[in-house]
């Protein structure tokens, strides 16, 4: 139950019966008075109850981390889920047995996994949310793994003059790779296609003077 309406004799008794149907505070809803209602004469002749609607704000993180819940239990995996946010990303730091499962060859079902639960944070969040899922540190083995293959692909771009397509791969996997490579002057990196199967491209730059 996400909104409910209630009646009450006043405005402030009609939103606490919303409340306790919810079971959430104040500070957790959005209140809509739909009627203020009427006393009555003598208290007693054309009395009207107090209507409202109240309306449970959901909480981006908490929907995203019920979201990735679900999809695991669904997976047969028992897992603890670690959440810690600053700012505007939030990390959801998974452990248990099973893990292999969870991160996929090459992480691919780790990052479906977070592609997923970032849609649902920012299907309820009013500003952009980055969510980051990790298990048994593998984001840290991917970037070490990461860097070493822009270097490797970034010589063999100035060997061979030929432009290289990666695999498509999250926008924070593609940021370490721009990063890697921003001390090779000779080559530059840019993304192509839309998500989640948006790819790094990485090329030789055009030399001063050429056409």
């Amino acid at each position: 139950m996400k909104e409910i309406t209630a009646n009450g004799q006043t405005v402030n008794e009609a939103v606490e019966e919303a409340l306790s149907q919810l079971k959430a505070t104040r500070d957790e809803v959005e209140i809509t008075i739909l009627d203020e209602g009427k006393k009555g004469i003598f208290g007693i002749f054309g009395k009207k109850p107090a209507n409202v609607r109240v309306k449970l704000i959901q909480d981006p993180v908490k929907e995203a981390h019920a979201f990735l819940s679900n999809v695991i239990k669904k997976m047969g995996i028992d897992a603890e889920i670690e959440i810690k946010q600053s700012g505007k990303v939030v990390n959801f730091q998974l452990t248990g047995d099973k893990m292999a499962l969870l991160i996929g060859k090459r992480g691919q079902t780790l990052n479906s996994l977070q592609y997923l639960t970032q849609l649902v944070a920012n299907r309820y969040s009013t500003y952009y949310i980055q969510i980051i899922i990790d298990a048994e540190n593998y984001r840290e083995r991917r970037k070490e793994t990461l860097i070493q293959l822009a270097s490797r692909l970034a010589q063999q771009v100035i060997r061979t003059s030929k432009t290289v397509s990666l695999e498509p791969m999250p926008s924070y996997e593609r940021k370490i790779i721009h990063a890697a490579l921003s001390e090779f002057h000779d080559i530059k990196t840019y993304s192509v296609g839309e998500e989640p199967n948006r790819h790094l491209v990485i090329s030789l730059k055009a030399k001063a003077g050429s056409k």
